[in-house]
């Protein structure tokens, strides 16, 4: 049976589009066309008289049955380079066996760059066209210096300034071009966060995200240190004992082993402490926090605007009766409360926790206390059949003394 074969050749809006000769002759000998309703517009009267065009829509299934069918040369048109978060990738995946062959032209964060005359050889490329914000949130936290961001119809240039505002990140500017390649139709435009959170833009679009800035103090940790205040955190009735104090946070951090893990679950996060702390300290982490007080959902809040530290999902209610399948299994679970039901918890965490995953817990040995929560955790591991790591002992000034506890399969 003969391979199928694309030739996926890269433009721009330009409503006359130039192409080398090597390129021309292949459109001119072409039968079987494709690419978006736009690139149609663009390119039509280049195509022959007798070509055929399948127009790319959603869902992409039904295009690619198209191309199975007619089982020979497909000559698709894509906006600017293929293999930038491109078509080119796209037909890598669905059709790894079949030919492959691009002539790019510039991406829109190109074209944007040289019209600002913009140097982004060290520009970080965040992707938020059908995708979720966790990767530019991560590029905040690490506090990235220039950011280039491919947009969508939700994620535009004034919900992106409207997020950033929101966590404090408000020391970059915003340089955005729309239309990118049409004479008639390109604008690119400068200006500060507070100013795009108010305006509307036409799309296509993309921007750069520079900051001059230095961020305002107080807010995170990124990557240049560790350790927030206790102090400036919101607490819950103002009870100085319901957060985990910060050295107990970073020791808890290091057992839940964070650099190498991808998700965390927060069992018991009442401030979020130790949510915010793991979301700023690793950012690529996916962050799940979970407490039983509807009142605390308002103080991760705040407290997450605070120390910017956005992307942690909070999920309000008894985790005994949470549904759990639509999340990702985490593989680091950290117990902060378990109200009496340490072993009902640990045994439901199980039903979900990756075969790599570990359990932490931090003991506070309280004195007239008849049974403690490290004799709790001692049965449930042994009932469960977990392995236990090697308890590590702590006491802070007069704090009663805590034992860093932590399991796995």
């Amino acid at each position: 049976m003969k391979r199928a074969s694309f030739i996926v050749i890269g433009i721009t809006d330009h409503p006359a589009p130039w192409f080398p000769p090597e390129v021309l002759d292949i459109i001119r000998q072409g039968k079987i066309f494709s690419g978006g309703r736009r690139h149609h517009e663009i390119v039509a009267p280049l195509l022959p008289a007798d070509a055929e065009w399948i127009d790319i829509t959603i869902p992409l299934d039904n295009v690619f049955e198209q191309y199975r069918a007619f089982a020979t040369q497909v000559i698709i048109f894509a906006s600017g380079d293929p293999l930038f978060f491109g078509f080119a990738n796209t037909i890598r995946r669905e059709m790894p066996d079949a030919e492959l062959l691009v002539y790019p032209a510039f991406n829109s964060l190109q074209l944007l760059a040289h019209r600002l005359l913009l140097p982004y050889h060290d520009m970080r490329i965040v992707s938020l066209t059908g995708r979720p914000w966790p990767q530019f949130d991560r590029a905040l936290i690490e506090r990235t210096e220039k950011i280039g961001i491919l947009t969508d119809r939700e994620h535009t240039p004034t919900a992106i300034a409207q997020r950033m505002l929101e966590y404090g990140y408000n020391n970059y500017i915003m340089n955005i071009g729309e239309h990118l390649g049409n004479p008639q139709l390109e604008t690119v435009s400068t200006c500060s966060l507070e100013e795009a959170a108010k305006k509307d833009f036409s799309t296509p679009n993309c921007l750069i995200l520079t900051t001059p800035l230095p961020r305002r103090e107080g807010l995170g940790v990124g990557l240049l240190g560790m350790g927030l205040p206790d102090s400036a955190f919101a607490l819950l009735d103002g009870r100085e004992k319901m957060i985990t104090k910060m050295p107990i946070r970073l020791l808890t951090l290091q057992a839940l082993d964070l650099g190498h893990r991808h998700t965390l679950w927060d069992i018991g996060a009442c401030t979020g402490s130790v949510s915010i702390e793991a979301r700023l300290l690793f950012p690529h982490l996916q962050v799940e926090a979970f407490e039983i007080r509807p009142e605390c959902e308002t103080i991760i809040q705040e407290n997450m605007h605070h120390f910017g530290a956005p992307g942690i999902n909070i999920h309000i209610g008894d985790f005994l009766t949470s549904h759990l399948s639509p999340l990702t299994s985490p593989d680091a679970v950290f117990i902060g409360g378990h109200g009496g039901h340490l072993k009902e918890i640990m045994q439901k965490v199980l039903t979900v926790l990756a075969p790599n995953g570990i359990i932490v817990m931090n003991s506070v040995k309280a004195p007239r206390v008849i049974t403690d929560s490290h004799q709790l955790w001692d049965e449930a591991c042994r009932e469960l059949g977990l392995r236990q790591d090697p308890p590590l002992y702590i006491q802070l000034n007069d704090h009663h003394p805590i034992t860093i506890l932590k399991c796995r399969r």
